[in-house]
């Protein structure tokens, strides 16, 4: 009984205003190429088309309907968890410095295996194609 209890006071201690959050700060973003830098050395950069700032959100689980809970969202930084039932889940923040230049940290699990990055992204162009 002491766990159940626990764990209902630490669902409580999630923000109530997150989960109907529109992460305006994502919508600020220009679409277009997207370049993101790794903060590993020895890692390439990666090039996304985005078609809108959330697509950034879950990289590792792109295209897959993955239920979110907002944790921040302010003018300069948001912070998404998301789960995707039988394919892992994720957290992802994303701080923005200007409309084409964010930093970036995402962690959790994909395919059984657990993966984190932290990059910068840049927008270069306008996706071909």
């Amino acid at each position: 009984m002491v766990g159940a209890g626990l764990a209902l006071a630490t669902l409580g201690a999630l923000p109530a205003s997150g989960v109907g959050s529109s992460l305006a700060m994502l919508d600020r973003l220009e679409p277009g190429l997207w370049e993101l830098r790794a903060r590993d050395p020895g890692t390439k950069a990666q090039r996304l088309c985005i078609r809108q700032g959330q697509d950034l959100i879950q990289l590792r689980h792109g295209g897959l309907d993955c239920k979110r809970v907002v944790v921040v969202d302010h003018p300069a930084e948001v912070a998404v968890q998301y789960t995707c039932p039988g394919n892992g889940y994720g957290r992802t923040s994303i701080r923005r410095e200007t409309d084409t230049l964010i930093q970036l940290d995402s962690q959790g699990i994909e395919n059984g295996r657990p993966f984190a990055f932290a990059a910068e992204g840049r927008r270069i162009g306008t996706c071909r194609g």
